[in-house]
């Protein structure tokens, strides 16, 4: 019966789902987490542990190596690695008896992210996810790397996981002294790497800070399709939409428009990358918002998550850019960004959910792909002739060999004035079309949804929502932004009153980090600003209370990513550096001077200003690695003045 009845699957195709059961046996440690992504893990054959004290005692007391695993829900090579390495029986049998593995959120846990993450680096030169790393049972790093295939062979040019795997635990056995000497010097070098960024120089700055940012800034972009990193002798460097750069030029326009000023080339470098990036395939042209990144020059093909952080700062810097420019695209592909994240990232209590994968069904972009074939037959011959030719679809394919990516020739402000219609006449037939096929995309298998509601994300939501119901007058934007700022202060708070950084399923956890302090009192302030209401500053005032006391460095200035009682990692660090998200301590200087501004305290004026000496070094060598920075700079020698 039992043949007959596996016969059968086969023939319906069912067999897979029964392989698939089979696998859900399969229970780890990792079954009680909350993070999406570690759940996903917990059925895997490998016997995962949460970062925590019973792995490392665990591991010392069995005298094995820690085999840590950092990731997160939204990448892809965390998901190849996993269906290749980590559902495979017999690595993960080898795994389970020679190591303890231990598999981390990078998103909830980034301090310890950010200390192996520079072991990574120090070892390789190069970095990247899933984090691949070996540790003594002590906690120090020896050797790692990224993503590994699971063969020899199965990728050209690099090592398989199981070859790798035997042939550290040989030498764990054979060669322990060797263990032992690396893993010092890696430890070391993570400890003068992550020291090394807490600037110990202090330097008086100027107002020509502003110009040298902005020269830095210009001699990084791209002139033709805007974005910065680009150069011609390393084309194929992915472009990120680095807000921070953005909120520099945006602030830089209206201070030289308040002085008269000509500036020309400053609102070009923000107008020409805001243009192209509403163009391109990095912008959702029918759910709205913005993917992580683009993998090319033009912003044509993004890589295909989407991340709250990105939308957050994007929806202030576009609803920005309208009310300096008066561009209605801009308006548009704010208003559009906002309802994605209403509809699809916002949770019920009022918090906002962290990313959507760029996976579906295995495979990266199958969500948001098309061919022309699903579109002609979606669509009137007339709905067609609209939609086709604008969006992309009668050239060759842009994605793999037979699908699209949706992406804008022009603006429909330009193509209107080309066919000579209205914009708006134009816009009337596009709009049905696009929520046409929206609810057909609807009708595919959805990437994962990663549910985390994470402290410091939403402090930036909390902004965007803020800034636009202000910039855009719409009074639902900021409803929104308070309801979620209200969850945030009232649900991720431990017994002691302080926030905590990661709430899912019910429950908060994980002791807050500097980025949760200073992204939520600025989205706290955004809405203060907005409204006026006294309520937001004294939530505001209340959580800068604690992080002074918690995070700042008495000696140096400026403030440590982890607070004063956070778990002990190899280092403690600081970061003054603007990335892909703004340094928690440009962001937190930024704060203390808007909440001296209001309430005239000098302790706040104080703080702002050894926050900013502590990064003075590097501000005076390198401008434009903290625009935000920058900006506190100006607005610190003009109170002087």
């Amino acid at each position: 019966m039992r043949s007959s009845y596996l016969l059968l699957a086969f023939t319906f195709g069912l067999l897979s789902a029964t392989v698939k059961a089979q696998e859900k046996e399969y229970s780890n440690h990792l079954v009680n987490e909350t993070s999406p992504y570690l759940l996903t893990h917990a059925h895997n054959p490998v016997d995962w542990y949460p970062w925590g004290e019973e792995a490392f005692e665990k591991a010392k007391k069995e005298k094995k190596m820690i085999f840590l695993s950092v990731g997160y829900s939204s990448c892809h090579w965390c998901h190849v690695m996993e269906r290749e390495s980590f559902e495979d029986e017999e690595i993960a049998d080898y795994l389970n008896q020679h190591y303890v593995c231990v598999k981390v959120d990078r998103e909830e846990r980034p301090d310890v992210d950010q200390v192996y993450m520079t072991a990574v680096q120090a070892l390789t030169r190069r970095g990247g996810w899933p984090m691949s790393m070996f540790l003594h049972p002590d906690g120090r790093p020896f050797t790692g790397g990224s993503y590994f295939p699971a063969r020899d062979g199965d990728r050209e040019g690099l090592p398989g996981f199981l070859t790798v795997i035997k042939r550290l635990q040989t030498i764990w056995t054979d060669q322990p002294e060797l263990v032992e000497q690396q893993a010092e010097q890696v430890t070391q070098a993570v400890k003068s790497e992550l020291e090394a960024r807490i600037p110990r120089s202090l330097i008086p700055l100027t107002s020509d800070v502003l110009d040298k940012t902005t020269a830095s800034l210009g001699e990084e972009f791209d002139q033709q399709w805007g974005g910065f990193g680009y150069s011609i002798a390393n084309p194929n460097v992915p472009k990120f939409p680095t807000p921070g750069n953005l909120e520099f030029l945006v602030y830089r326009v209206l201070e030289l428009r308040a002085l008269g000023e000509e500036d020309e080339k400053e609102l070009a470098m923000l107008t020409t990358q805001l243009d192209y990036m509403a163009l391109g395939g990095i912008r959702d042209h029918l759910g709205g918002g913005f993917h992580r990144y683009s993998v090319d020059r033009f912003w044509h093909i993004p890589h295909f998550e989407k991340m709250l952080y990105d939308n957050g700062q994007l929806a202030s810097i576009y609803a920005a850019g309208f009310k300096l420019t008066g561009n209605i695209e801009y308006k548009q592909v704010t208003d559009e960004l906002l309802g994605f994240v209403t509809r699809e990232m916002t949770d019920e209590a009022g918090g906002f959910y962290s990313a959507l994968d760029a996976d579906s069904e295995g495979e990266e972009g199958k969500f948001y792909r098309w061919s022309r074939e699903e579109i002609k037959a979606e669509l009137t011959d007339q709905q067609y002739r609209d939609f086709a030719d604008i969006y992309g679809i009668t050239d060759d394919p842009n994605f793999e060999e037979h699908f699209y990516t949706l992406l804008l020739k022009s603006s429909v402000s330009q193509i209107a004035k080309e066919r000579a219609v209205e914009r708006a006449v134009l816009e009337a037939k596009l709009q049905p079309i696009r929520e046409q096929l929206l609810g057909l995309r609807a009708k595919r298998v959805r990437p994962l949804l990663d549910t985390k509601i994470l402290a410091s994300w939403n402090g930036l939501m909390i902004r965007g929502f803020a800034d636009a119901g202000r910039l855009l007058e719409n009074k639902q934007y900021i409803e929104i932004a308070a309801k979620a700022a209200d969850f945030v202060v009232g649900q991720m708070k431990d017994e002691k009153g302080h926030l905590l950084h990661s709430y899912n399923k019910g429950q908060a956890r994980f002791n807050a980090y500097l980025a949760d302090y200073a992204y939520m009192i600025e989205g706290l302030l955004a809405l203060h600003r907005a409204t006026a209401n006294k309520k937001w500053l004294d939530h505001a005032e209340t959580l800068m209370a604690q992080q002074l006391e918690r995070f700042w460095d008495r000696a140096g200035g400026g403030f440590f990513f982890t607070a004063s009682d956070h778990e002990r990692l190899i280092a403690r660090a600081k970061n003054p550096v603007d990335s892909v998200r703004p340094s928690g301590n440009s962001v937190s200087g930024q704060n203390l001077l808007y909440l001296y501004k209001v309430t005239k305290d000098e302790n706040y004026l104080d703080y702002a200003r050894k926050t900013l000496d502590s990064v003075s070094g590097i501000m005076s060598s390198s401008p434009s690695a903290s625009p935000r920075m920058a900006i506190l700079v100006n607005e610190l020698i003009k109170l002087d003045e």
